[in-house]
């Protein structure tokens, strides 16, 4: 799964873009980004969600709190679970039952990575060596079972059954997202619609859920609470997307991965599929070759050119824009978010991660270099 940061700004009128392309957003120096902003803002429900997260991963076999803590405390920024609690907030809801909700999407979120590693034979996870690698695959699986039923005890105890049945449904619409995507491995020939249907379900669909369930679990099931969920789903698709265009433009030390795992994995990812559909046949045949299982040390660094020869990293970046416009742009939805940002302006601007608030930082960020367009990251893992 990604951890990036991603140049967001806001404009005069509030409307909702991403930062031009050629000419990249600037920050000053050890200014806070907007996931930090919001985590200060949210200190306290964030505080009691990593206490609750610790009480949770007790267990008398030893590995497995080991093994989970490994992953968990290794820096990621809680953003699926800030999104809870902001959620939440954003509908005046608080207390203990978003923050159970808010652990239990943060498990849901671990043990997904925990399993994605094994499945992927990764090597590195938020910077420094994959639980897989330290512990191995079985017992990876198994810890990742066990924060699978630590997030539904969790989801019990705030008594409620539409929170359930919102992050039950979407832990299996992660699971088929992950068989889709292992069921396309090697398949030079997927499509953009075919990939677009995996990344929504293994990424957007616990964005969405994340952002739904915090305001159904502070009693707004109503129309508020579809206006964030389909705001936890757009922001997904952009996350995933900009992840994505990382795999070929960024360094493992700034992503927390290795650079060009996607490519090693035989993944057809978006910045694949532009390159490819833009190529001539001999480019073709390449991608064929190489998706296919057929590669060597050297095909990563020409498959980097290949998109780079055909902007593949832009368009993939300009379709994470998209999605990310559209977040306050849906019909009703969009009266709906409005609605929330001025009644509560201050969580509102911050869980936009700067969206018609142009002093708020982003939550993550990218650079398009202006000589090359490659993309660069800057910023930690998440």
């Amino acid at each position: 799964m990604p951890h990036h940061r991603l140049t967001i700004t806001g404009t005069s009128s509030g409307e909702s873009l991403l930062a031009p392309a050629a000419k990249p957003a600037k920050t000053k120096p050890g200014a806070p980004h907007a996931v930090d902003r919001l985590a200060t803002l949210l200190a306290e429900d964030l505080a009691a969600v990593d206490a609750i997260i610790h009480q949770y991963l007790a267990s008398p076999v030893g590995t497995i709190p080991n093994l989970a803590a490994h992953l968990i405390d290794a820096g990621g920024k809680r953003i699926r679970p800030l999104i809870t609690l902001a959620a939440a907030r954003l509908v005046g809801g608080g207390g203990d039952g978003p923050r159970k909700l808010a652990a239990a999407v943060e498990f849901i979120h671990s043990a997904t990575l925990l399993h994605d590693d094994v499945v992927d034979v990764s090597s590195m996870r938020r910077g420094k060596k994959s639980a897989n690698v330290v512990w191995g695959n079985s017992a990876s699986v198994l810890v990742g079972d066990f924060l699978f039923a630590r997030s539904f005890n969790l989801m019990v105890e705030t008594g409620d059954i539409q929170v359930l049945d919102i992050l039950a449904r979407a832990a299996s619409v992660i699971a088929e997202g992950e068989v889709m995507q292992l069921a396309a491995a090697n398949d030079a020939e997927t499509t953009r619609e075919r990939y677009m249907e995996i990344v929504a379900a293994k990424t957007a669909a616990l964005f969405a859920a994340a952002a739904r369930s915090g305001a159904v679990a502070a009693g707004r099931a109503g129309p508020e609470a579809t206006a964030l969920e389909t705001y936890g789903r757009e922001l997904g698709l952009a996350f995933q997307l900009v992840d994505d265009a990382l795999d070929y433009g960024g360094a493992s030390d700034t992503m927390g991965k290795n650079a060009g795992d996607d490519f090693r994995e035989g993944k057809v990812t978006l910045p694949v599929i532009f390159a490819r559909d833009a190529g001539d046949e001999s480019e073709r045949t390449f991608w064929r070759r190489v998706v296919g299982g057929e590669r060597t040390d050297d095909d990563f660094h020409r498959a980097v050119a290949l998109v780079k020869r055909h902007n593949a990293i832009t368009l993939t970046i300009d379709a994470a824009r998209a999605h990310y416009a559209l977040l306050f742009k849906i019909g009703d939805h969009r009266v709906q978010i409005a609605h929330l940002k001025r009644n509560h302006a201050a969580t509102a601007g911050l869980l936009t991660c700067g969206v018609g608030k142009r002093e708020a930082a982003a939550a993550w960020k990218i650079e398009l270099h202006p000589s090359d367009r490659t993309v660069r990251a800057i910023a930690a893992d998440l």
